[in-house]
């Protein structure tokens, strides 16, 4: 074989601050055999965004339908027992539209909830979008402030453990990661109550039962109220959605870590924190980030058993106390109102992949 035909062996250049920029190493240099242009990327955003339309009407109808099989007559329920003559029974039924055949009453309602008109609920006499805006900020403070926290907490652990896999320090967070994200939530819920804020033993009740605030409180005083009832409800929220976190993030980091360009990246003389920080992590948080998109859709959709459980009156508990009676309208609404939360949030992430890794979707 003569010197021409000899492959020559190409060294990747050393990135900045001697970083080696191998293919492999870095989301930005997966670009595969060609970079995607922006006409792909359009193409591949509104087909995504056209997928999200074809969701949303499904979910519209599955709303209007699935809710109707609760063996429940909700005008009755209304009536609250008392004895109702058969006229004003129907007279209840024609307010309300419930009289009308189901097709017509399908068919008003996917317009009018187009125009983002629920109804009028059953319950409260008011547009049921009135008492969703009216709930929505104490779903988004309690959830928004466990998400944050979880999200950080469980990405920082999971990167933690999964860079140090075997040692003492590995095996505990795993193991207690694992318990708490086996225990449901309510239970875990109830269980931080009876010991934190109805007290057991030597542990006296630190903490509120319930509720968003206590009630007369201004100013600041107000702000600290609502941070003490915040604290329970939270933290049973952070401890089931950091642990799920974790396990992801850790499990991500493990696949990433016998891969080539990490061994070149130590071969190049970098120091470890600066291999799992610029390098390993970035790769591994794909998983993470698709995980981090799906529970930002339930920042808005809440949590109905701990808000239940909690007595917090946000959109949770709304539908909970909307599903007894059943009040339809602000059950179909809320139950589209958290449906479309997820599928936004799906469907962002689905948008930003290509921009984070742009084998995606090719």
């Amino acid at each position: 074989m003569t010197a021409d035909s000899t492959p020559a062996l190409v060294q990747p250049a050393d990135g900045p601050d001697g970083d080696p920029a191998t293919p492999a190493g870095t989301l930005s240099a997966a670009r595969g055999p060609r970079a995607r242009t922006t006409t792909e990327y359009l193409k591949y955003a509104a087909a995504k965004i056209a997928g999200a339309v074809v969701s949303l009407f499904a979910v519209l109808v599955t709303s209007f339908f699935l809710f109707r099989l609760i063996p429940s007559d909700p005008v009755k329920q209304m009536t609250g027992g008392r004895k109702v003559s058969t006229e004003q029974l129907a007279n209840l039924r024609h307010q309300y539209g419930l009289d009308q055949p189901m097709w017509k009453q399908f068919t008003s309602y996917v317009g009018d909830a187009l125009t983002g008109d629920f109804g009028i609920s059953f319950q409260y006499h008011t547009p049921v979008i009135d008492k969703i805006m009216d709930a929505l900020p104490a779903t988004l403070l309690l959830t928004g402030t466990a998400y944050v926290l979880y999200s950080a907490l469980g990405i920082w652990l999971g990167t933690r453990t999964a860079w140090r896999n075997g040692s003492r320090s590995d095996r505990f967070n795993t193991a207690f990661a694992l318990t708490l994200y086996s225990v449901p939530a309510f239970w875990l819920g109830l269980l931080l109550i009876i010991v934190f804020a109805v007290g057991i033993g030597p542990i006296p009740g630190m903490f509120p039962t319930g509720g968003l605030e206590s009630g007369g409180e201004t100013g600041f005083a107000y702000v600290i109220d609502v941070a003490h009832h915040l604290v329970l409800p939270v933290i049973t929220l952070v401890a089931v959605g950091y642990a799920q976190t974790l396990l992801v993030m850790r499990s991500s980091l493990l696949d990433e870590m016998g891969s080539d360009y990490l061994t070149t990246a130590r071969a190049k003389g970098l120091r470890d924190d600066v291999v799992r920080r610029k390098h390993a992590v970035p790769n591994a948080m794909l998983p993470t980030f698709t995980l981090m998109f799906v529970n930002l859709g339930h920042v808005v959709a809440g949590q109905i058993l701990v808000e239940t459980v909690f007595s917090w009156p946000g959109l949770g508990g709304l539908f909970y106390s909307a599903l007894s009676v059943p009040d339809l309208p602000l059950v179909q609404g809320l139950f589209f109102v958290f449906a479309t939360a997820v599928i936004l949030a799906n469907t962002l992430a689905d948008i930003l992949y290509p921009l984070l890794d742009p084998r995606v979707g090719r």
